[in-house]
């Protein structure tokens, strides 16, 4: 039987993997590191609580843990068949990091294997790899793997990230949801694994590129406290490829559980910051130099750093290269010739076909290259069942026999293609005989091939076994501007491999370089690659990981959602969601009343397309202000006109227009100017401008007030729109600096008004109008949800320490929405809040007041309800 946990978070009916829930279950567990006591099964269970303080540590030390697609092992079958034999994979980058952690971290690693293991080795193995490599291994079905790794991974994510559309009519390429079942399942597998050693208070996790983008949201779902990054190794397409994707919004969000997102490039980060836009509404913001998106209280930072290699490990291959010989072999192979190099997996976005045939056009138009210039292409076996790769193979064989037939002669092949794995050693060794490397990548994410180069082609420190180890060191580079390191590479010749004409030019233009230009750029590239290598990478992810989660051990969380729609909640101690209970307790008690309500986005939700109060609203303000102890205002940003036809029925209930420039005590009173100018000639400087940017932004409009002008881009495109916004501005202040008015941006709008206005000062009238008639208010509730009801939060939270309001009332400022706000309490949206004054409505004395002996004049009314 599956976990609660899967099937509420997959929220698809899958009938085959319960049965290997089954099994797996029934396996022998390995021993695990906790802090929570239990068996696993219990720790899947959706009822658990997530782990805090109360649940001891039994760990005091930091630890890193590492998840991967892959472990960072290599496997052998023993010569006996009985048993595996591992080691380190001395070239994985997840190897690697480790050398920019700190000395005394201990380091994880949770991956599966390259190898297909026996379920009746399975745990010996996982026992083996624990106490020797502390590696966890996670063992895929294999129908699982199938669909996991060659299908949503290879066929469906590879191609999108790297801007591929399944526009052919091939089914294959097509969304499957069960491939995308496949790719949750094994996430989750890899959450297990996860959960087996976790020590949640101390332990941080690293979870690197696409394959386990929502594992995320499993972890964060057990864990809500758990420091926790993720780095993509690939691209991230602009919003336009990945909006195409069916399941975009399911794996944003589980990116989004994560405390920090790493991007090797701004270009990628951009993307994904546009995408968060676009598809959830979320802005990014800038402090300090650091990028940061808002996410329901938490502050998810966004890293910007490219991976670099290990000086040490190519250091020690080049020893081991020259040790071999293969460098003087390779030497005396091409005397006399110039060697271009390149170095790809085969792979359709790696543009191989491309540089061949730049090769061709190079020989064509520079004849003098003809019988000396070789370009070795070396093409590393693929790392899964890519599409379309053996027409590439086909493709590229074609082209290489062709132009050796046209331009080859006895002892000279221009293209020398080789089609083998190809040892680190031997590939080390065309590194430093290479005069230039060319990366035509049509889109790549980082490739580390040209800063390998560099390494190789500065030669071995402190070496004595090279003859010309004194020598001048020099490099080209021919890269693709479609690949993560080109902007870190800035002597290198950019090109768009597209445009084979101009990459023939670049490579020519390359290797004909003068020997002290190719030194200059080599020193260049060399210093930066040095000093930006592997252990930098790491060591700034963990710094950057170790302040993004430091803001969040401050505040309060809770985990609120189902399936992907799940994300923390992380609010500050002290704001906390609004008890009615409480409030409705202490309404009962006061005796002068005061309620400030906003209207849209509090009142009526802000997507409504008819935006005139609901009966229920109505009847809910006639019986408010219809008590006399309460004195109840609506202040909005919108015009006097609508708001007094809207709630004509509400006899008693004051108006605050347009955020307070006009005023109203009730239906029959007369409106009041709180604005101290009545000169609006700002508004023909104002007006064109707004004009202009209406023009050009579609899905834009400007609303003339009596006191302001209001431009509203909320059915423009949210990128366009946003960016005009800003524009607008900067102009607006720019043309009406020696005007008394304010400029603001609000929500989808920029608005013009006059200084002297704000609903703060509304609330500070009323407050001060009541205490002036001898009617202090003991109670006062204050509901908005925009920018411009901070303003009136402030007022309130100020106003009992400058008497204005009695000094033992009961305030609730109220935000709508889980957000950073200067009131203390929020309620979710604005059904909560039409059903929290539908409770006071209910408490409230709504009878008719009592005439006075002799007079006409009805009673006073001592409290105010105010809708803002």
């Amino acid at each position: 039987m599956m976990s609660r946990s899967y099937t509420n978070l997959l929220d698809l009916a899958s009938g085959n993997f319960p049965a290997m829930g089954r099994e797996s279950r029934e396996r022998r567990r390995m021993p695990r590191v906790m802090s929570v006591p239990g068996f696993l099964t219990e720790v899947d269970d959706d009822q658990a609580v997530s782990v805090s303080s109360d649940n001891p540590s039994t760990i005091t030390t930091d630890r890193m843990i590492i998840v991967a697609n892959q472990l960072p092992l290599k496997a052998k079958r023993r010569e006996d068949n009985k048993g595996w034999s591992f080691s380190w994979n001395e070239d994985s980058l997840l190897l690697q990091l480790k050398d920019g952690l700190p000395d005394d971290m201990e380091v994880l690693y949770v991956g599966s294997l390259r190898v297909d293991i026996d379920p009746a080795e399975q745990d010996d193995v996982s026992q083996n790899l624990l106490d020797k490599f502390k590696c966890v291994p996670t063992f895929l079905p294999a129908d699982v793997l199938a669909k996991f790794y060659d299908g949503f991974c290879k066929r469906q994510l590879w191609p999108l990230f790297h801007y591929m559309l399944p526009f052919s009519t091939d089914k294959s390429h097509r969304f499957d949801r069960t491939l995308w079942e496949a790719y949750v399942l094994a996430n989750k597998l890899f959450f297990q694994k996860v959960v087996e050693i976790i020590n949640p208070e101390d332990d941080y996790i690293w979870i690197h590129d696409y394959h386990l983008m929502v594992l995320p949201t499993f972890i964060r779902r057990r864990f809500n406290r758990v420091k926790m990054g993720f780095f993509l190794h690939s691209p991230f397409p602009s919003s336009e490829i990945y909006r195409t994707l069916p399941v975009r919004e399911e794996i944003l969000k589980a990116l989004l559980n994560s405390d920090i997102i790493g991007f090797h490039t701004f270009d990628y980060a951009r993307h994904f910051l546009s995408c968060c836009s676009r598809m959830l509404g979320l802005e990014y913001q800038s402090k300090r130099g650091y990028l940061g998106l808002e996410y329901y209280g938490r502050t998810i930072s966004i890293k910007i750093m490219p991976v670099g290699i290990h000086m040490g490990r190519i250091d020690s291959v080049m020893r081991m290269a020259v040790e071999e010989t293969k460098v003087k072999e390779l030497k005396q192979k091409f005397e006399g010739k110039t060697i271009l190099l390149g170095v790809d997996d085969m792979d359709i976005f790696k543009g191989i076909n491309l540089k061949i045939l730049a090769m061709e056009q190079m020989l064509r138009q520079h004849p003098k290259w003809q019988g000396r210039a070789v370009l070795v292409q070396i093409v590393n076996p693929a790392r899964g069942k890519g599409i379309h790769l053996e027409e590439i193979h086909a493709e590229i064989q074609e082209s290489c026999t062709r132009i050796n037939r046209v331009f080859g002669r006895p002892g000279y092949e221009p293209i020398v293609f080789i089609d083998r794995a190809v040892s680190i050693a031997e590939k080390v060794a065309y590194y430093s005989i290479a005069e230039c490397v060319i990366v035509t990548a049509v889109r790549d994410g980082m490739n580390l091939t040209p800063y390998e180069y560099i390494a190789c082609r500065q030669g071995i420190s402190d070496s004595e076994s090279c003859s010309n180890a004194s020598d001048p060191k020099k490099s080209m580079l021919v890269i693709s501007e479609f690949i993560g390191c080109s902007p870190s590479l800035s002597g290198a010749i950019r090109v768009n491999p597209w445009n084979v004409e101009a990459t023939s030019e670049a490579m020519n233009e390359a290797i004909s370089m003068s020997d002290g230009e190719k030194q200059l750029r080599h020193e260049k590239h060399y210093r930066y690659v040095s000093t930006h290598d592997v252990a930098y990478w790491s060591r700034s992810f963990l710094q950057d990981m170790e302040r993004a989660c430091t803001d969040l051990l401050r505040k309060r969380c809770w985990g609120i959602g189902l399936s992907f729609g799940f994300r923390v909640v992380a609010l500050d101690p002290n704001f906390k969601k609004l008890s009615i209970d409480a409030m409705v307790s202490a309404y009962k008690r006061a005796k002068s009343r005061a309620i400030l309500l906003d209207y849209d986005g509090t009142v009526m939700p802000q997507n409504s397309i008819n935006k005139s109060p609901s009966k229920e609203v109505l009847s809910i303000m006639e019986s408010l202000s219809a008590d006399p102890k309460n004195i109840v205002f609506i202040v909005s940003g919108r015009g006097r006109e609508s708001l007094s036809e809207w709630f004509a029925p509400c006899r008693k209930l004051g108006i605050a227009a347009e955020h307070g420039y006009f005023l109203r005590w009730g239906h029959n009173g007369e409106w009041e100017i709180c604005g101290k100018s009545s000169d609006f000639g700002w508004m023909q400087i104002a007006e064109p401008v707004m004009k202009l940017y209406t023009e050009a932004t579609d899905g834009s409009s400007i609303e003339r007030k009596e006191s302001a002008l209001v431009w509203q881009y909320r059915d423009a495109d949210l990128g366009f729109g946003s960016s005009q916004a800003k524009e607008m501005l900067d102009h607006l202040e720019s043309v009406l600096a020696n005007e008394p008015v304010a400029v603001k941006s609000g929500q989808f709008i920029v608005e013009v008004k006059p200084q002297d206005v704000s609903k703060g000062l509304v609330a500070e009238r009323i407050f001060s109008s009541m205490d002036g008639k001898g009617k202090q208010a003991d109670f006062v509730l204050c509901v908005g949800d925009d920018r411009s009801d901070e303003d009136m939060f402030e007022i309130v939270s100020s106003a009992i320490s400058r008497n204005i309001l009695a000094s033992n009332a009961s305030v609730f400022a109220c935000t709508v929405g889980q957000k950073p706000s200067k009131a203390k309490y929020y309620l979710d949206d604005t059904t909560e809040v039409t059903s929290m004054l539908e409770s006071l409505a209910e408490e409230s004395d709504s009878s008719p007041c009592i005439q006075e002996t002799g007079d006409s004049s009805r009673r006073q009314v001592s409290v105010q309800v105010s809708l803002i």
